[in-house]
Formats: C-alpha cells, structure tokens, sequence
C-alpha cells in the first residue's frame, strides 16, 4: 500500500521538488473511489452509497510528506517514514471507530451484571 504514495512522492520530489506526493495521491485515491462508488453503486444498481471513506491513510501521507520536507532526504524518508506509515494506522482508525466502542448494556444482560 505504501508503493504508489512513494512512486509519486518520488516524482513529484524528482521532477518539482513538491514534497506533497503522498498527499496528492490518497486524495486522488479517494476521489477516485467516491467517482466509483457514486456511478457504479448508485447510477448503475441503484444501491444507496453508504460505505465509509478510507480515511486512515491521510495522518499517515502527512507525516511522510513532513518528514520529506524535513529531511530532504529518501533514505531518512524510507526509514522513518515507512515504519510509521505502517504504525499510524490503528490509531487513524480510531476515530471512525470510536462509536462502535460502547458499553453494552442490554436487559438479557442483567443477572450477569448485578454485583449482589
């Protein structure tokens, strides 16, 4: 999942010497997948387009281009960057997910629960 960010991070840095490659793409990713979703599911099936964006990438594509603006280098870039790249997406999932971690609390529940 990390090659096409750094494919374009590589180009864009190479060629413009804009450190925003990760970026770009994950934007362009997501946009491609909202134009999938919107004509394939909605214009085509009829099927209503509620599936979540895949948002965990994007800390993950800010921290890459950062630390490429702050190195200036692709081998610090590689290294450090590719470790947290990988690291970073748990805790973006967070978020989305953070609705989804309730406390249960349902009547059939209750003998188990009582403390007496």
């Amino acid at each position: 999942l990390i090659t096409f960010p750094a494919a374009t991070q590589y180009f864009l840095w190479k060629n413009m010497r804009l450190p925003i490659g990760p970026t770009f793409f994950v934007v362009t990713l997501h946009f491609g997948q909202w134009m999938n979703r919107v004509f394939n599911f909605y214009f085509w099936f009829w099927f209503p387009v509620n599936f979540p964006p895949p948002r965990s990438m994007m800390p993950s594509a800010i921290f890459l281009d950062v630390m490429l603006m702050m190195t200036g280098s692709y081998m610090f870039t590689a290294l450090f960057s590719g470790l947290v790249w990988s690291l970073m997406f748990h805790p973006a999932n967070w978020a989305p997910m953070l609705r989804s971690h309730l406390a249960l609390k349902h009547k059939s529940l209750r003998p188990f629960m009582e403390s007496d």
